[in-house]
């Protein structure tokens, strides 16, 4: 499994094959301005929720790879009534997919789309694939519902949101990895603007104070599992 990040909350995903874009906010973004999405690959698309700052190349990328897009219900169908292809999940639920396995879990945050349509609720993703399990936490607050997620799976990397403001910051993140019982993370939503700003330095010292790698990756910069 091979992640890439192409900035604030976009991730690319290889595994079995298969290319899973996770919230495309790419084209709007000064810092991914070296990203061209017309090269960017995409069997899948997972969308967290609807803010404008993680769809906003949903649709270009989906019209030209003809990607499904998998999300919450409401999200789903509003892009299958525009024509794309979907696949609706809601919280708790769980679909094998050709790539692997994944299931919808719960996330605090809110959800709606910029032209003021229904997002439905927020969520996140774990996906348990080619023996590596990853969590995409999407925007979140520290919630007590990620102490479910080991109860089922074991991880081999949490995706949190750490630039505090809109979601949790360092030290809720550092929390949430003991409750998902994994202590290797990949930092997301943070630098992309002034409201989400982080001391990097600072952030990585305090997990590693605590015994856990935190991963701030360049913008095109990639890990493999």
């Amino acid at each position: 499994m091979k992640i890439t990040f192409y900035g604030h909350a976009t991730l690319g995903i290889e595994v079995n094959g298969k290319n899973i874009l996770v919230d495309p906010y790419i084209s709007a973004n000064p810092k991914a301005a070296h990203i061209d999405i017309s090269t960017l690959k995409a069997d899948f698309i997972l969308l967290t929720h609807a803010h404008g700052d993680h769809i906003f190349d949903v649709e270009a990328i989906a019209k030209r790879t003809n990607a499904i897009i998998v999300s919450n219900a409401e999200i789903a169908t509003y892009y299958a009534n525009k024509g794309f292809q979907s696949h609706p999940m809601n919280h708790g639920g769980s679909w094998n997919f050709d790539f692997g396995k994944i299931k919808f879990v719960n996330a605090i945050h809110s959800s709606s789309f910029p032209d003021g349509s229904n997002g439905g609720n927020p969520g996140g993703f774990v996906i348990e694939s080619e023996h590596k399990n990853i969590y995409i936490a999407g925007d979140t607050a520290l919630t007590f519902d990620m102490k479910l997620i080991p109860l089922r799976t074991q991880l081999d990397l949490a995706i949190f949101p750490i630039g505090d403001n809109f979601t949790m910051d360092i030290d809720d993140a550092i929390i949430a990895s003991d409750f998902v019982e994994c202590d290797k993370i990949l930092g997301i939503h943070y630098d992309t603007f002034g409201y989400i700003e982080i001391d990097q330095v600072q952030a990585k010292r305090k997990f590693f104070d605590k015994g856990k790698d935190l991963m701030l990756l360049e913008i095109g910069a990639s890990i493999d599992l």
